[in-house]
C-alpha cells in the first residue's frame, strides 16, 4: 500500500549514500520540493519542467525504515517506493508556515543540498544518455542556487537568539525567570540539535515549576540533580532556581559546542556562581565515573527530548541505572526518580520512537512481586497535548512524560 508523500525535507529528501542510483528526474524532484516548501512563489529555480524527465517512477519517495547509524537525527533514513505526489501539492498552508519556521527541518535540508553538491562530480558521471548528462548539470547549478538562498535566509534568520522564559509557580504571583541563548544549528554537523531550546524541556519545566515536590525538587533537602542531553541548560536551571543552595544540579551533554553555549547560559543565570551548576561530557553509551560530580548516585535525573535513534532507549537505561540512587534495603526509601518527556511524531524517520522508552523499560503493572536486584520501571506515564502558540516543531503530534523508577 502506498503511503502519503512526507512534506517535511527530513521526510521526502533522499538518501545520498545511494545518490549514484538516482536519475536526474528524482534529484529534481527533491529540488522542487524544497523551492515549493521555502520559495513557493519565487520564479522556478529548476531549468526545465519535471514531465520532460519523467521517464520512470522516482526511486526517492521512501517509507522510513531503521537506519542503522545512531545519530541525533539528521542522517537520511533508507528509501523505499512509494506513491507519487506532485510538486506544488502543499498541503494546508498554516503547516508550510510551520515548517519554513522550523529551524531544524531548514538545517536538515541545508545539510542535504550541501552534501549533494560535495558529491556531484561522481554522480555527473554516472550517465546514460546525453539528455540525462545535460539535466545532471544544470541540475547541480540549480541545487547551487537553492544553497545561496537558504544561506540567504540563514544570513538574516539564524543569528543567535536570548530567549526568556516565565514560569509561574503554584501559589501566588511568583515566577521562575529564565533566559537562554539559543544558537544556531550547525548545518554541516547534525548532532548540534541541543543549541536550540526544544519544547519538550520547555513544558516540563512549567510542571516543575508548578508542582516541584511532585517530581522530587523539595527545596528544603539537599537534593542531588541530572539532566541528560541537558542542550541549552534549561531543565537544570529551572531546577537550580527551585532547590536550596545547598543542592547539587549537574548539566551534561556531549557536543563541545553544546556545553560551551550551556557554561554561557548557566553564567547568565547565575552570575554570582550561587547556587552553582556543574556542566561536564557525558556519554550515554559510556557513562563513566571519574568525575567529582558523577561518582556519586542521583536523586532526581531529568531528560526532554533525547531520543533520535532507537538505541538512545537502551544507552539512556543503563546510564540511568548507573547514576540513579538505588533503594536502600530495609529504609523503606524507594531510591531516585528518573523524569523523561519525548515527542510523539507521527511522520519523517523519527516516526514511532517514543515506543522504545516502553520496549525498554518494563511498565510496573505488567510486572510480579519478587524479591531481588531492583529493576528500573515504568510507574507511571502521561500524553501532553501540543499547546497552541508556536511551541514545538511541525512533526510534534504531542508529549509523553515518563515517570520512572526502581521496583
Amino acid at each position: 500500500m502506498a503511503t502519503a508523500f512526507a512534506r517535511e525535507p527530513s521526510g521526502f529528501l533522499p538518501h545520498l549514500i545511494r545518490l549514484n542510483n538516482l536519475d536526474a528526474f528524482s534529484i529534481a524532484r527533491a529540488l522542487q520540493s524544497l523551492q515549493d516548501l521555502y520559495w513557493p512563489s519565487s520564479p522556478s529555480m529548476i531549468p526545465f519542467p519535471l514531465p520532460a524527465l519523467r521517464t520512470q517512477k522516482p526511486h526517492f519517495l521512501r517509507r522510513i525504515t531503521d537506519d542503522p547509524t545512531p545519530d541525533s537525527g539528521y542522517a537520511s533514513a533508507d528509501e523505499g517506493e512509494d506513491e507519487l505526489c506532485e510538486p506544488g501539492d502543499e498541503g494546508d498552508l498554516s503547516d508550510n508556515e510551520a515548517l519554513r519556521a522550523d529551524s531544524f527541518e531548514r538545517a536538515y535540508a541545508v545539510r542535504w543540498v550541501t552534501g549533494f553538491l560535495s558529491r556531484s562530480d561522481v554522480w555527473l558521471c554516472q550517465v546514460t544518455s546525453e539528455i540525462e548528462d545535460d539535466a545532471r548539470a544544470q541540475l547541480v547549478e540549480a541545487a547551487s542556487r537553492i544553497l545561496s538562498a537558504f544561506s540567504g535566509v540563514d544570513e538574516q534568520e539564524e543569528a543567535e537568539l536570548t530567549r526568556t522564559f516565565s514560569f509561574p509557580l503554584l501559589e501566588g504571583s511568583a515566577t521562575v525567570e529564565v533566559e537562554l541563548n539559543d544558537a544556531p544549528l550547525l548545518s554541516q554537523d547534525h548532532t548540534s540539535v541541543g543549541l536550540q531550546s526544544w519544547a519538550s524541556s520547555i513544558l516540563l519545566a512549567e510542571k516543575l515549576c508548578l508542582t516541584p515536590d511532585h517530581f522530587g525538587l523539595q527545596a528544603t533537602n539537599d537534593l542531588r540533580i541530572l539532566e541528560l542531553g541537558a542542550g541549552t541548560g534549561l531543565l537544570s536551571i529551572v531546577a537550580a532556581k527551585l532547590l536550596n543552595t545547598q543542592s547539587t544540579v549537574v548539566a551534561t551533554d556531549y557536543h563541545p559546542d553544546v556545553l560551551a553555549n550551556l557554561r554561557a547560559n548557566v553564567r547568565t543565570n547565575f552570575p554570582d556562581n550561587s547556587p552553582s551548576i556543574g556542566v561536564h561530557t557525558l556519554d550515554w553509551e559510556s557513562p563513566q565515573y571519574g568525575s567529582e560530580y558523577l561518582d556519586r548516585s542521583f536523586d532526581v535525573i531529568l531528560a526532554a527530548d533525547v531520543i533520535y535513534h532507537p538505541d538512545h532507549a537502551r544507552w539512556i537505561h543503563d546510564c540511568v541505572a548507573r547514576l540513579l540512587a538505588k533503594p536502600e534495603c530495609g529504609s523503606g526509601l524507594a531510591g531516585g526518580v528518573f523524569w523523561l518527556v519525548i515527542p510523539v511524531r507521527l511522520t519523517g524517520r523519527h516516526e514511532g520512537l517514543d515506543d522504545t522508552v516502553d520496549a525498554v523499560f518494563p511498565d510496573v503493572s505488567t510486572l510480579q512481586p519478587a524479591a531481588g536486584t531492583p529493576r528500573l520501571v515504568i510507574l507511571e506515564k502521561q500524553r501532553l497535548e501540543r499547546q497552541s502558540g508556536g511551541v514545538g516543531r511541525a512533526d510534534e503530534a504531542a508529549y509523553r512524560l515518563f515517570k520512572i523508577g526502581w521496583v
